[in-house]
């Protein structure tokens, strides 16, 4: 996880790793907080001032934060420095590998989002060769508006799969028709580039996203439920990742709620993202051809007879899945993203009514929300994981990676 506060990190073993730790550990601070004064990265890391002072100005120097004028007063009385993470600068590449569409953005330390691009994706149009060649050139226009002085450090990938994040292989995308795709090999050879890329399931990606940076601030345990066509999520707990014995947890779409329902993509039947996904909704209202998702919910909000059954049912069945989570993983906070944030918005009260169903204990206090990143959730969760290695070492990493990344073989 890529914000630990710096207590977590491992214990340094001589002078350089030292520095390399709390270089790393203010950087991890200033990119989770933003812009924060030099008095309270001394009292976050436990450093003293004259320490903290030259370790700020070495990532100043390397271009990696920006110091501006002293605002308030620090601990003894004095004015303090704000430093805050080089936003416009140093940036990394995020992709958002999705059914309907797939979305790429240039995403500056910080956590925020400079620039992006995005490509519908046409049903039956997943072929791995045209997805390459889609994403390569998006990426490229990116980079074309992309500061001449800035620095890419890496590229994360949010991919609607089972993936292997140890080899970057997607073991298993069944919406997209994929299987043992060797997908971060693929993107080294077309986008002819020797950044890091890293890839995760787009659950897991919106979980950590939502946790660090959006609904699930401040949170320690929580579960992340998203999707379009199909439905995936993620889990926080403790604080950190849930990934499972091979790293494939959190794929909650897949949970069996009814054996004798529709057949799922995966080839099983009566998994939960076939009685909630947005086509569910559709197929539940059975709603004529060319009606949108929001078109349907609309209705439904307006009390249209055709439109109620079926999503009171979809409703119901988002329910009946969140009361099962609660049981299974007593979280504090469940966060709904992308369609299914706009059916949960649309159906709270059942959904709720549901949820009462849960075991009293493991359901007290617990909250439902929707994604504070809206739809950038997978995008940003995307980036956090090509952000580690430069919060782990700063400047080694920085010096790497000073040219253009895709395309001169850099």
């Amino acid at each position: 996880m890529p914000l630990t506060a710096p207590a977590a990190r491992p214990l340094p073993a001589s002078q350089d790793d030292v520095r390399r730790h709390n270089l790393g550990s203010l950087l991890s601070l200033l990119h989770a907080r933003g812009a924060t004064s030099r008095a309270d990265l001394t009292a976050h890391t436990g450093l003293n001032r004259s320490t903290v002072k030259a370790l700020t100005a070495e990532l100043v120097e390397a271009g990696l934060a920006v110091e501006s004028a002293p605002v308030g007063r620090g601990g003894a009385g004095r004015p303090s420095i704000t430093v805050e993470p080089a936003s416009d600068r140093v940036h990394v590449l995020s992709v958002d590998l999705g059914v309907d569409r797939l979305t790429v953005a240039r995403v500056g330390l910080g956590g925020v989002v400079l620039d992006r691009r995005s490509l519908r994706q046409t049903p039956g149009d997943f072929s791995v060769p045209r997805t390459l060649t889609r994403l390569s050139g998006l990426l490229r226009a990116l980079l074309e508006r992309a500061p001449a002085d800035g620095v890419c450090v890496g590229i994360g990938v949010g991919v609607c799969g089972v993936v292997s994040a140890d080899d970057g292989t997607v073991r298993f995308a069944p919406n997209l028709g994929w299987v043992d795709v060797p997908l971060r090999d693929l993107m080294s050879e077309v986008l002819d580039t020797r950044l890091p890329i890293d890839l995760g399931n787009d659950g897991d990606a919106g979980a950590l996203a939502e946790h660090l940076r959006g609904a699930g601030r401040g949170t320690s345990d929580m579960v992340f439920v998203a999707g379009e066509v199909g439905v995936g999520g993620g889990v926080i707990v403790g604080g950190r990742p849930f990934r499972g014995a091979g790293g494939y947890a959190g794929e909650v779409g897949h949970m069996s709620v009814d054996p004798k329902g529709r057949v799922c993509r995966c080839g099983r039947r009566g998994c939960w993202e076939t009685e909630i996904s947005d086509q569910a909704v559709l197929l539940a209202t059975k709603a004529p051809q060319g009606v949108s998702l929001e078109q349907v919910l609309t209705a439904y909000a307006a009390g249209e007879r055709w439109a109620v059954p079926g999503v009171r049912r979809v409703g119901r069945s988002l329910g009946a899945g969140v009361a099962n989570l609660v049981n299974i993983f007593n979280p504090q906070l469940i966060v709904f993203g992308g369609a299914v944030r706009h059916i949960f918005s649309a159906t709270e009260p059942l959904v709720r009514e549901a949820l009462a169903h849960a075991l009293a204990a493991p359901g007290e206090g617990v909250r439902l929300a929707v994604a504070g990143l809206d739809d950038d959730s997978v995008l940003v969760g995307a980036a956090e994981l090509a952000f580690v290695p430069l919060l782990e070492d700063p400047l080694g990493l920085l010096s790497l990676h000073r040219r253009t990344p895709v395309g001169a073989g850099a």
